[in-house]
């Protein structure tokens, strides 16, 4: 007679399997506890799984407003999983979208900078003002000893209270006739999309080439090794001659500067013109954070994960319009699915294995 004995083994090194094992499971119960959540508003969850499904891939229209919210969730995701890979938790993504706005809002309206350079000058700018912002946390994390995370999260309250000063002052729109907002921008300052979508084709490809050029220069050169050293151990890399601080204010200088596109590629592809701060991020900033946890700060991955995202977002609006569900609701699911993969982290670390014995031989 055979007896089946489980093992529960740590883990050194979770692999790629594993990882999408337990992300997987997490999911799951992130979906099972959504769908309680449906219960109360006497949806059945069938039929509320089915409407996000056909809201964000039922049509070609869908699918393309899946793509818009997932580039600037790809940005800006790339961009934390950069800083995060350092252990440098930028929180900040939110404001550093919102400033990139303002920066690339400025020169279209009032730069003057000649049409064929106007777009290139903006996304520049807007780089530039993103990172910029984020290198306010960086310093005093450096210097101060300031922790990142809170300074960080309270500068996205100060860059959306400049964009409310600047669209309700001084960039008030000629024509805006009680609303707030700027004037339109000229048409050399749109992006263009792909035929009648809403999907500017620039920021996806720039996308993806990003996410291709961090992916090599983390897992292929010198200065990625140094940016994982730091990352797993500042005393390691102390140890060993890496500059820490060097290290920080690059993670946090490239990963505001590609929030900052992010922001210019809203009001360039998107909007046309400089608006309330949340019709210009529905919220990209924070549930990046998200979109490159999931990834595991691997800048490849983020693609994906930025695409789910993305279909989140496109198919939980569906669901409001088809539901009458208020839309706080897609950020109890964001939540709901950042929480269950935290604590579903340390899953990653063990492995089961089942050890067969046979009872006449134990005796």
């Amino acid at each position: 007679m055979f007896k089946i004995k489980l093992n529960i083994e740590p883990r050194l090194l979770p692999s790629a399997g594993a990882i999408l094992s337990v992300s997987f499971f997490a999911l799951a119960i992130a979906l099972l506890a959504a769908s309680l959540i449906f219960l109360t508003y006497d949806i059945k969850p069938v039929e509320a799984y089915r409407l996000f499904f056909k809201g964000a891939f039922g049509s070609w229209y869908a699918i393309s407003e899946t793509i818009k919210r997932t580039i600037p969730l790809l940005l800006t995701g790339i961009g934390l999983a950069f800083s995060f890979k350092a252990s440098v938790w930028n929180i900040g993504a939110e404001g550093q979208i919102l400033l990139g706005a303002i920066f690339g809002s400025w020169i279209a309206l009032f730069s003057g900078i000649p049409a064929p350079f106007l777009l290139i000058a903006m996304f520049a700018f807007g780089f530039l003002g993103g990172a910029v912002w984020a290198l306010v946390a960086a310093v005093l994390r450096s210097k101060l000893a300031v922790n990142e995370i809170i300074t960080s999260l309270m500068l996205n309250y100060v860059a959306a209270n400049i964009v409310l000063y600047l669209i309700h002052g001084p960039w008030k729109g000629q024509g805006a006739r009680g609303f707030a907002y700027t004037d339109t921008f000229p048409e050399s300052a749109w992006l263009g999309t792909i035929g009648s979508t809403r999907i500017p084709y620039a920021t996806l490809i720039i996308g993806i080439i990003i996410a291709l050029i961090c992916y090599l220069l983390i897992s292929r050169t010198t200065l990625g090794y140094e940016i994982r050293v730091v990352g797993n151990s500042i005393r390691t890399a102390r140890l060993v001659g890496i500059n820490d601080f060097k290290i920080a204010l690059l993670a946090m200088f490239v990963s505001g500067g590609l929030a900052g596109l992010a922001g210019v590629g809203e009001v360039s592809g998107i909007h046309h013109l400089l608006r309330h701060p949340s019709h210009i991020s529905l919220g990209y900033g924070y549930t990046a954070i998200i979109v490159a946890w999931l990834a595991r700060n691997n800048p490849l991955a983020v693609i994906l994960t930025a695409f789910f995202f993305g279909a989140l977002v496109s198919g939980g609006d569906a669901l409001r319009v088809s539901l009458g569900i208020p839309f706080q609701l897609v950020y109890v699911l964001n939540g709901l699915i950042l929480f269950s993969l935290i604590a579903s982290e340390r899953l990653t670390s063990y492995k089961l294995s089942f050890q067969r014995k046979n009872e006449k031989e134990r005796r």
